[in-house]
C-alpha cells in the first residue's frame, strides 16, 4: 500500500513499518549501466520485494517494446519528450506522484514540466545534457563545436562513435547547419541527411557504449552524455566534455509506471522511494547526473557537485529542452534514420 499525505495520521502511519507495506516482485525497463547496485538492494530489503531488471539503449527501443502491449513490466525510465508521447499515447498509469509522501522534496524546478505539468505520472530520475566527450590526448584544439562529430580534424577521422538515437543524432546535424530543430522543410532535411551521410564513413561506431571505448582508447569521441564523460573521465582523465558553441541541450529521465503494471503498488512505492533525497543521491552517485531532487547534495561528494562536467563553463550557451516535433517530422527524421543506418 502506497502511503499517500493526508491518507493516514501521523500516529497511525509512525506504527507501521516498512516491511507491512510491500512484498512481491519489482519489474523495471531502463537504460543500461544507470541503476546503482546499493539503490536496488536497499529498495529489497526495505520493502521485501524482488526487484528485476531489463536494459535498453534508447527511447525508440522501449517505445518500440512496450507500444504493443505491456510485456510484463511495471517501471519505465523515459526522457522527457517520451513522457509526453507515452502520455498521449495512453501507456503510463497516472500515479499522481504529486501526492505522494516524498513529494515535498522535488526541486520545484522539475514539478510543472512541459511533458508531465503538476507530476501527475512521473517522477525525476535524473537530468542532463547532450553532446560528446574528446580524448584531449589524440586531439588537442577546439573541441565545442560539432565539426567534430560531423565535419571532424584528420586526428580524428574513424576514431569517433555515435549514439544510436535518431533525435540525438539528427539535432546535432541541424544545429550545426543553424537550423530549427523541428523542422520539416525539404530542403533543410535534404541537407541533413547528405550531411549525414557524407559524415558516416568518417565515424567508427553507431554504439550505446560510451564509457568503456574511451577510456580503451577504441574511439577517441563519442557523442553522449555529461554523466557518462564524467565517469570516462574518472578513468581517463584526458577525456574533456564539449559544450558546442551552436548549442546543446538538457534532459531528464523519469520514472513513469506502465498502464496495466503487474505490480502496480510496488512500482508506485518506488515512485515515491526514488524522491527521498538519500536515495536519489545514490542514482548521482553511481550516473553522475543531477537528480531533480532537493536535499541530495549533503549526501554527494563536492567533487561531484562542482564537476566541469555538471556546471557550465562561463559563455556557453544556456541549454534548453529538445522539443517534442510533430509527427509528419518524427517521420521525416525517421526516413532519413533509416537512411543513414542502411
Amino acid at each position: 500500500m502506497l502511503l499517500r499525505r493526508g491518507l493516514f495520521t501521523t500516529a497511525l502511519v509512525m506504527s507501521m513499518t516498512s516491511a507491512a507495506l510491500a512484498e512481491g516482485d519489482l519489474h523495471i525497463y531502463t537504460w543500461g549501466n544507470y541503476t546503482h547496485p546499493d539503490l536496488v538492494k536497499k529498495f529489497e530489503e526495505t520493502y521485501d520485494v524482488k526487484v528485476t531488471i531489463d536494459e535498453y539503449d534508447s527511447n525508440e527501443t522501449m517505445l518500440a517494446k512496450v507500444r504493443p502491449g505491456n510485456p510484463g513490466y511495471d517501471i519505465v525510465v523515459p526522457a522527457d519528450y517520451t513522457v509526453r508521447i507515452m502520455i498521449d499515447e495512453g501507456l503510463l498509469a497516472e500515479t499522481k506522484p504529486s501526492e505522494m509522501e516524498n513529494f515535498e522534496h522535488v526541486d520545484p524546478r522539475w514539478i510543472d514540466v512541459h511533458f508531465d505539468e503538476g507530476r501527475n505520472y512521473t517522477v525525476p530520475w535524473a537530468w542532463g545534457t547532450t553532446a560528446f566527450s574528446v580524448d584531449t590526448a589524440v586531439y588537442d584544439g577546439d573541441i565545442d563545436t560539432y565539426a567534430i562529430l560531423l565535419d571532424p580534424p584528420e586526428e580524428l577521422v574513424g576514431k569517433i562513435n555515435m549514439q544510436p538515437d535518431m533525435y540525438e543524432v539528427i539535432y546535432a546535424a541541424l544545429r550545426y547547419l543553424g537550423k530549427p530543430l523541428c523542422n520539416d522543410n525539404p530542403e533543410d532535411l535534404e541537407a541533413v541527411s547528405e550531411l549525414l551521410q557524407t559524415a558516416k564513413p568518417k565515424w567508427r561506431t553507431i554504439s550505446y557504449g560510451i564509457i568503456n571505448p574511451l577510456v580503451a582508447g577504441d574511439v577517441a569521441v563519442s557523442q553522449g552524455w555529461n554523466g557518462a564523460s564524467m565517469r570516462a573521465r574518472e578513468q581517463k582523465p584526458s577525456i574533456k566534455f564539449a559544450y558546442p558553441r551552436e548549442g546543446f541541450h538538457v534532459w531528464m529521465d523519469n520514472v513513469a509506471v506502465l498502464k496495466d503494471a503487474p505490480n502496480l503498488e510496488n512500482a508506485k512505492l518506488f515512485q515515491n522511494f526514488v524522491m527521498d533525497p538519500q536515495n536519489a543521491a545514490l542514482i548521482s552517485d553511481f550516473a553522475k547526473y543531477a537528480n531533480g531532487i532537493t536535499g541530495s547534495e549533503a549526501y554527494l561528494p563536492e567533487e561531484f557537485v562542482s564537476a566541469p562536467e555538471i556546471t557550465l563553463p562561463e559563455g556557453a550557451p544556456v541549454p534548453v529542452f529538445a522539443p517534442l516535433c510533430p509527427k509528419e517530422v518524427r517521420d521525416a527524421y525517421t526516413q532519413i534514420w533509416t537512411n543513414l543506418l542502411k
